[in-house]
């Protein structure tokens, strides 16, 4: 769902979060930021951005309980 702190050191090239949030504004990368002052960036923005294809994810199944 998100891009790990890692990840988001190796797009970047940067280490602190202040700097990947720059650079991402920067590059009009939308992210929100976390409690921790991390930036939150999902796969799917990278994955559209770099000309990726985004394969959906297949439905959870349904539990179905039955009395008796």
């Amino acid at each position: 769902m998100f891009l790990s702190t890692l990840h988001l050191r190796e797009l970047t090239g940067l280490q602190r979060p202040s700097s990947i949030r720059r650079w991402l504004d920067e590059q009009r990368i939308p992210y929100l930021v976390g409690a921790d002052g991390w930036p939150r960036v999902l796969h799917s923005v990278i994955a559209e951005r770099m000309g990726g294809v985004i394969v959906p994810q297949p439905p959870e199944p349904r539990l179905r309980l039955r009395h008796g």
